[in-house]
């Protein structure tokens, strides 16, 4: 990677720097792979690695629920305010309310995709933090 790579990268909203843009592709790529990483055959319904572990009671939830929690630690480390470090921790403990639900939490993270809530709020906040235009607003920042 060129250090004015590294540096900076421009994109269709703005310019976003390389320390973020690595930990946003790593971190995007788990959320899909926790959610929706696989169709399911004759639905447009997808289906992640966390609706898999939830089949295993007990370790395969709370391994599903850990990789959700680096999500969250991993936005913490990259600098995402408290508040919004909260609402990512309640969608990680929604997620597992539900999943703790035997046979129900199944049907559940299919619904409720938490971790592709939290790249979301990882996204507007990263958005923000670069001075990314808001396409929805067509303007910088806010």
């Amino acid at each position: 990677m060129s250090e004015a790579f590294a540096q900076f990268h421009h994109n269709a909203y703005g310019y976003v720097s390389g320390r973020n843009i690595e930990a946003r592709r790593r971190l995007e790529a788990l959320a899909r792979l926790l959610d929706s990483a696989v169709r399911i055959p004759g639905t447009d319904i997808r289906v992640g690695l966390d609706a898999a572990l939830n089949v295993i009671p007990g370790i395969g939830t709370l391994s599903a629920k850990a990789m959700a929690g680096y999500l969250v630690w991993e936005a913490r480390r990259l600098g995402v305010p408290a508040g919004t470090i909260l609402r990512m921790a309640g969608n990680v403990g929604v997620d597992l309310v539900i999943s703790a639900i035997p046979v129900v939490g199944w049907f559940g993270d299919i619904f409720y995709r938490a971790n592709i809530r939290n790249i979301e709020l990882l996204r507007e906040h990263l958005d923000h933090a670069e001075g990314m235009i808001d396409a929805t607003r067509g303007r910088e920042g806010q």
